[in-house]
């Protein structure tokens, strides 16, 4: 993110004559100068979807100011719409069970600045992660769920979302699927890695799937979780070769160097707010 930056003002509505002429106008009328401006019409949904940041004068205004001010031009074009302050990291919860590359990838990337964002909590439907939890003075819970179990430690872990503030949950290898109820709450706030290139190869052993059928190719997908299993809007996705030399451990190493990847520049594009939602797609601005 450039560090000219003070605000990330993203938007999508129907595409009409005048948005972009409105938006630029209303930040010259704040006294705002432009870092960067993206924009992208869906020609079969008609939809129109922009991401701008911008630098504000100093003194330097609060986002809710500028977000009243922004109001009626957001009305007048029955915009989707949201001006985030981009000097204030998300607040992010990372589910993990037992496998733990993913979350190891990401808090390096968080401990060296990579990844702009403040991990409060981990939570675990396991006790593994508890040491690296700790080793990086980060709150741990864990949740064991079982069949009888499953609604009463979803409804703590929603309660903890809130107590912590959560804006961003990450599964990082949490093999447990949430409730459409929760899915429906978190919409578009909770990245999923898969560990196979969706949609091929699905379930619980995709690598010994893909071995038996002698792929070319793995991969991994990063998408936002619906009540659909693993049918959620795609964020990212990442192939590795492989060939007839490579047995199926081989294949679960190479996997999960690209899980990590894909994972991490998920949530990257996630937090500098460089992704929006597109019916069943998403618009990825890079």
């Amino acid at each position: 993110m450039d560090s000219q930056t003070d605000f990330i003002l993203t938007l999508s509505c129907a595409d009409k004559p005048g948005i972009v002429f409105a938006v630029s106008g209303f930040l010259v009328e704040q006294n705002c100068n432009i870092v960067d401006s993206q924009q992208h019409r869906d020609p079969q949904t008609g939809q129109f979807f922009m991401r701008v940041s911008f630098a504000a004068p100093r003194p330097r205004p609060a986002a809710d100011s500028i977000s009243g001010a922004f109001r009626p031009i957001a009305s007048r074009f029955a915009m989707t719409w949201r001006i985030y302050d981009a000097a204030v990291p998300p607040r992010m919860a990372i589910l993990v069970s037992k496998f733990q590359h993913c979350l190891n990838d990401l808090l390096y990337r968080v401990e060296i600045g990579a990844l702009p964002v403040t991990v409060p909590v981990i939570v675990s439907n396991h006790p593994d992660a508890a040491p690296r939890a700790a080793s990086h003075g980060i709150r741990f819970e864990h949740l064991p769920v079982t069949q009888a179990t499953k609604a009463e430690q979803e409804a703590k872990l929603t309660t903890l979302l809130a107590e912590e503030k959560i804006e961003l949950v990450v599964l990082a290898r949490y093999m447990q699927v949430l409730s459409p109820e929760l899915c429906g709450k978190l919409e578009g706030n909770v990245i999923n890695i898969h560990h196979s290139f969706l949609p091929s190869f699905r379930g619980a052993k995709p690598y010994g799937q893909a071995y038996a059928r002698g792929v070319k190719l793995i991969g991994a997908t990063a998408h936002y979780v619906t009540a659909d299993l693993d049918e959620g809007p795609i964020i990212e996705q990442d192939v590795a070769r492989v060939d007839h030399a490579d047995g199926p451990q081989d294949l679960v190493h190479i996997g999960r160097d690209v899980e990590c990847l894909v994972l991490a520049r998920a949530v990257s594009l996630h937090v500098e707010r460089r992704v929006l939602l597109n019916g069943m797609k998403t618009v990825v601005f890079r």
